[in-house]
């Protein structure tokens, strides 16, 4: 009982905007020091497991990937790949749609950064959008939901944490969530080509003389390709860890940026004090949540919910169904990074014990989570995007244009999960 109220207390902090790492750790040390049977000799083994995350060469690709897409957002590709990508589909319906989620998909196989990918193509993509006559809704949810496609493409932060707070292989779970992935890019091709369809005032043509050539389409989708290929064909081929690919892939973004003429001092010192600034906030957040898991443990809570799910429920479709709704409705109010490190190690031992495959149910994981950067009131993808655009639209139209998106994510979800295979093709 005092486990749950301790879960409660936590999300309440959370809800009401207390940092993360700092609501983690309050609550465990609060619930240590008051609770007699635990009393603060349950942190003695904490300074072994912060090592051990500090040591963890697994998350070690976390810092790398993230400078890798810092460079790659401050190199100009993603405004020649749109531009050029656009040239494909002059004269056709909803055209400029797609090659906004092409190009969003082309960038989270490269960057892997939700927050770069919806900012940079709210600043490029929007203003096109508009001025050829799209609704506002269909392109501001084509924006916010192709931007957040780094969730579920690799590399993918999410992938790589939730590899390591699940002890599963990154590679697999990389490899796991190719096809899914592509499903959900193909969802989002296909519903914004049957409304263009449908109603040719949301999504006109367009009629422009401007072409870009061959050459230069192809000099604007090929390194950023080649890049995406290289770093995740040697994880898959089994060459190199995806610490090692990363590492491959921040020196691949250098060579893009110069070839770009775009890479400067000032640059590389954005990239690496962003980089800094976002990985110190994960590994605190990993810090606080291991505290809060030595004294949610110590309590029985682990026990607890295992009791619950296998005894009570007893079914695994239940513990499923169950497990994918409360993460669902938990991204409406907190972020990916919160619902990684307080849900998911909790559902770890049910999934265990009902012998549920680690690798699919992290991918149904993520795909869920992808959902919480659209969900209102707190999409992050909805903050970026609403602040890229400024009063060019409006919150209610971003909120509207995002539901299609949401609904189309449930059904890439439903799909993963009534045919597992999707994520074992190329495992």
């Amino acid at each position: 009982m005092i486990a749950l109220i301790m879960f409660f207390v936590t999300l309440l902090l959370l809800l009401i905007g207390i940092p993360v790492a700092f609501a983690f750790g309050a609550v465990a040390m609060m619930f240590a020091f008051f609770t007699p049977d635990v009393g603060f000799e349950v942190f003695n083994i904490l300074p072994f497991r912060i090592y051990g995350i500090m040591s963890n060469s697994t998350l070690m690709a976390v810092p790398l990937f993230i400078m890798m897409g810092l460079i790659l957002e401050k190199s100009g590709m993603a405004e020649k790949l749109l531009v050029s990508m656009d040239s494909l589909f002059k004269g056709v319906r909803g055209g400029l749609g797609v090659s906004v989620v092409l190009v969003g998909a082309i960038l989270a196989a490269s960057t892997g950064i939700v927050s770069a990918s919806v900012v940079m193509m709210s600043v490029i993509a929007l203003p096109l959008m508009l001025k050829a006559g799209y609704n506002k809704s269909l392109a501001s949810g084509t924006i916010a939901a192709s931007g957040t496609l780094g969730q579920i493409i690799p590399p993918s932060i999410i992938l790589i944490v939730l590899g390591d707070v699940m002890s599963v292989s990154v590679g697999e779970l990389f490899m796991g969530a190719v096809l899914p992935g592509l499903v959900l890019v193909g969802l989002y091709i296909v519903y914004i080509l049957i409304r263009a369809f449908i109603n040719k005032e949301d999504a006109p043509a367009l009629q422009s003389e401007e072409k870009s050539s061959l050459k230069e389409l192809l000099f604007a989708i090929l390194p950023p390709l080649f890049l995406m290929v290289t770093v995740l064909g040697s994880i898959f081929a089994g060459i190199a860890s995806p610490t090692e690919s990363a590492a491959f892939g921040v020196v691949g973004g250098f060579i893009l940026a110069a070839l770009n003429r775009t890479l400067s001092f000032s640059m590389i010192k954005y990239a690496l004090f962003e980089t800094m600034k976002l990985s110190g906030m994960i590994f605190m957040i990993l810090i606080g949540a291991t505290a809060f898991s030595l004294v949610f443990n110590e309590l029985g809570g682990t026990d607890l919910i295992l009791e619950f799910f296998s005894e009570d429920i007893g079914d695994v479709w239940v513990f499923i169904g169950v497990a994918m709704l409360s993460i669902f409705m938990l991204g409406f109010f907190i972020d990916f990074i919160e619902i990684s490190f307080i849900i998911v190690p909790i559902l770890v031992p049910v999934m265990h014990a009902f012998g549920i495959d680690p690798i699919w149910f992290a991918v149904l994981i993520a795909l869920n989570l992808q959902a919480s950067f659209l969900t209102p009131p707190f999409g992050l993808s909805l903050f970026f995007l609403k602040g890229a655009a400024k009063d060019t639209i409006t919150t209610m139209q971003i909120y509207k244009g995002v539901i299609p998106f949401i609904l189309l994510q449930l059904v890439a979800l439903a799909l993963v999960i009534l045919f597992p295979d999707l994520v074992f093709a190329f495992i």
